[in-house]
């Protein structure tokens, strides 16, 4: 009779080779993790999903009125202000929860790290993946937005994974950097919500980027933020103006500096977690 079990020695140095090929043997794991996260966030909640339509909703709303009637900032093309508003809240919620999950994921699965062994990019990697929940119901709100005003998308919309995708990119990058550091300094539980709630206000999410001087965008699309978003309303505005390609090349640049450099400092830290936390 064959034996099927499989055997996992775990050898010092190997993890860098090893990471993608344990990542597959455990993908079952992997969306153990995520079907877990996405019951446990809305368990007990007396709205449950219909959280994930207020929170972009109310956000507009505030939005729309400090920036768009106080201060009367111009928005892009003839789009209404609220879908402008909504197409930079997308791919800022997106970042921003699924940066503050993964970077408290491996201490909220501290008793599971601490006994079982398996590839530790499996929690950073679900914790993300979780998001997208809010970002389909995010997205349907803002569909749903655009046929009330009756301004619907260009062809431009076909674009619009490939910016997701650089989202989901960005914010794996800063989450592996958060959550590894999270473990051994325990104060990045109290720098992460701060840094978020402060970019909020650093990306062109409730007015648009045009409104900086040619002069300083340069210095501006060094948040990597900002090419998102400008991509993101470029996929959806049907007049939105041409992409600001330095921009758009500062963003894609950045992810992929921060994502090699938080790949390598989780994969020389984890071998540690289970004895640090």
């Amino acid at each position: 009779m064959s034996d099927d079990r499989t055997e996992i020695f775990i050898i010092p140095g190997r993890a860098t080779t090893r990471t993608w090929q344990d990542f597959l043997a455990y993908r079952e794991l992997f969306l153990f993790l995520v079907w877990r996260d996405v019951l446990v966030r809305y368990k007990q909640t007396v709205l449950g999903l219909a959280w994930c339509l207020l929170r972009p909703l109310l956000t507009m709303i505030v939005f729309s009125v400090v920036f768009g009637r106080l201060a009367g900032f111009p928005t892009e093309g003839g789009a209404p202000y609220p879908i402008l508003v909504l197409a930079g809240l997308l791919p800022w919620q997106l970042f921003a929860g699924a940066v503050g999950d993964s970077s408290n994921s491996l201490i909220g699965n501290a008793s599971l790290i601490a006994k079982v062994y398996f590839p530790r990019l499996i929690i950073p990697v679900s914790a993300v993946m979780v998001s997208l929940v809010d970002f389909a119901v995010s997205l349907a709100t803002l569909i749903g937005l655009m046929f009330w005003y009756g301004y619907l998308p260009s062809w431009r919309i076909v674009a619009l994974p490939l910016f997701l995708l650089m989202a989901l990119l960005t914010a794996l990058s800063l989450g592996l950097w958060a959550s590894a550091l999270s473990v051994k300094y325990r104060d990045f539980r109290f720098i992460v919500p701060f840094a978020l709630q402060f970019g909020l206000y650093l990306s062109p999410v409730g007015f648009s980027s045009r409104v900086v001087p040619d002069e300083w965008l340069w210095l501006y699309t060094l948040n990597p933020l900002v090419g998102i978003i400008d991509g993101f309303r470029w996929a959806l505005l049907q007049d939105a103006p041409p992409l600001y390609l330095p921009g758009l090349a500062n963003a894609a640049a950045l992810t992929v500096l921060i994502g090699i450099g938080g790949l390598l400092y989780f994969q020389r830290t984890e071998q540690r977690f289970a004895d640090i936390i």
